[in-house]
């Protein structure tokens, strides 16, 4: 008997939607369809309406105004909606994709603010639709072999973790080009980009988190900043300007993928991708240190700093037998642009290394993967479109409930930033589950 493929539509077609176009289309093509996608602009629509059809030799995928939401999902009946969307916006195609009868598949973060993420756990309670939250960090082999370790006890209890991350000026420089930059849209990147990290950490050590603390402030980039340092600087975009060797500088006309996916649209919807990152407007921060409490009793020492001569990040569990870290180096990289994910990923070089409490150190080995995000790509990839997707034995599939545990840790930091005063998770979001264990979480 057959069985009919499940059918696909995606809302939001910048750089992102191709981790999703390209396997529905390609390697995962069997019991999939992609029935439709959506986005403001249509000159980014036709975009990946040709790539789908030329490049995936997929045919012609129907194409919607964002407007036309709603009827996209009447004519074209999803089963699921993904939404790729600017990061304030997945509330609303979230909440409206299930009111309408499908299950959604949403980027990182969930959202953005408190309120949101209230609503969106009401609209899953009400309709009773699914919501998977695709975090790619959990799938590398890298932070899969420190779940092992960790789960084996290798160095007991955990008791305290510290991580840091450093975005370089090629990939952090980038979050101050383009919508990120301004909070109201992607929650700064205490919430657009950390969201991965606590995620990563509530993860590995299966815990909800309780209560933050955090500081955080623009201290490089802005106009204010380079003005302070005395420092001269065109303050306009950077396509179409002089910049000579202006290492922040990026002009999307140099680029064939970034003219197509930005600078050609732009005419529909006024977007500049290309900002300077010295310019006005921009109201998220660059660096940010946060504590957090977390239900078990474990306490975290949280880091993210994005103007750094280098990238990757580093993570210290501390446990009543020893010390585990965790290191990745990062290539640079520019979203939306064409790159080798193999190439980058080969910039990653992840290494573990176990201290025990009394014993000689020791690395522990990392299997090999390809794909980016350190191999998690194609692994989540596989786990959401497969037909016979491995069997999951990590708990790496994550739901709203713990997409919520993930962003509202960079959300009370945001509270935090503004009061100067701790903040309660309970209060925020009353309506997730007051769990100890992340796992106990959907």
């Amino acid at each position: 008997m057959s069985t009919q493929p499940k059918r696909y539509a995606i809302v939001g077609v910048g750089g992102r939607a191709e981790m999703f176009t390209k396997p529905l289309c390609k390697e995962f093509k069997e019991g999939n369809q992609l029935v439709a996608l959506c986005d403001i602009n249509p000159a980014r629509l036709k975009l990946y309406q040709d790539q789908i059809a030329d490049d995936y030799d997929y045919g012609q995928v129907p194409t919607y105004l964002a407007a036309d939401f709603d009827r996209m999902i009447d004519e074209t009946k999803p089963d699921c909606v993904i939404v790729t969307t600017v990061d304030a916006y997945h509330d609303e195609y979230i909440i409206r994709a299930m009111e309408r009868g499908c299950d959604a598949i949403t980027e990182k973060p969930m959202t953005t603010d408190d309120k949101k993420c209230r609503a969106i756990l009401q609209t899953i309670k009400k309709t009773g639709k699914n919501l998977r939250v695709t975090f790619n960090y959990r799938w590398g082999p890298g932070p899969t072999r420190v779940k092992q370790l960790i789960k084996e006890g290798v160095i007991g209890e955990i008791l305290h973790v510290d991580m840091e991350y450093l975005l370089n000026t090629s990939h952090g420089a980038d979050y101050f080009r383009r919508w990120h930059r301004e909070k109201d849209k992607s929650g700064g990147l205490m919430v657009h980009k950390s969201t991965h990290h606590f995620d990563l950490v509530n993860w590995l050590i299966d815990a909800a988190p309780e209560t933050v603390f955090g500081f955080g402030k623009l201290g490089f980039y802005g106009r204010a900043n380079a003005e302070r340092r005395g420092e001269s600087v065109n303050y306009d975009r950077y396509t179409g300007s002089d910049y000579g060797d202006d290492p922040f500088a990026l002009d999307l006309s140099k680029n064939d993928r970034l003219t197509k996916l930005y600078l050609d649209p732009e005419k529909h919807d006024n977007y500049q991708r290309d900002r300077n990152v010295f310019g006005d407007n921009i109201t998220a921060e660059d660096s940010m240190s946060v504590l957090v409490k977390y239900r078990t009793g474990v306490h975290l020492n949280y880091s993210l700093n994005a103007y750094l001569p280098r990238e990757g990040f580093h993570i210290a569990f501390n446990g009543s037998k020893g010390r585990l870290e965790y290191t990745e180096s990062h290539g640079s990289h520019i979203i939306g642009a064409d790159g080798d994910a193999d190439a980058e990923n080969a910039k990653w070089q992840p290494k573990i290394v176990v201290h025990p409490m009394f014993g000689q150190s020791y690395e522990v080995e990392i299997p090999t993967a390809t794909g980016g995000h350190g191999g998690g790509d194609v692994r989540l990839q596989e786990q959401i479109f497969g037909m016979n997707p491995p069997a999951e034995e990590w708990d790496r599939n994550a739901g709203e409930q713990q997409g919520a545990a993930s962003i509202l840790i960079g959300i009370a930091a945001n509270h935090c930033f503004e009061t100067g005063q701790p903040q309660q998770i309970a209060e925020l979001c009353p309506e997730l589950p007051t769990a100890a264990k992340l796992s106990d979480l959907k």
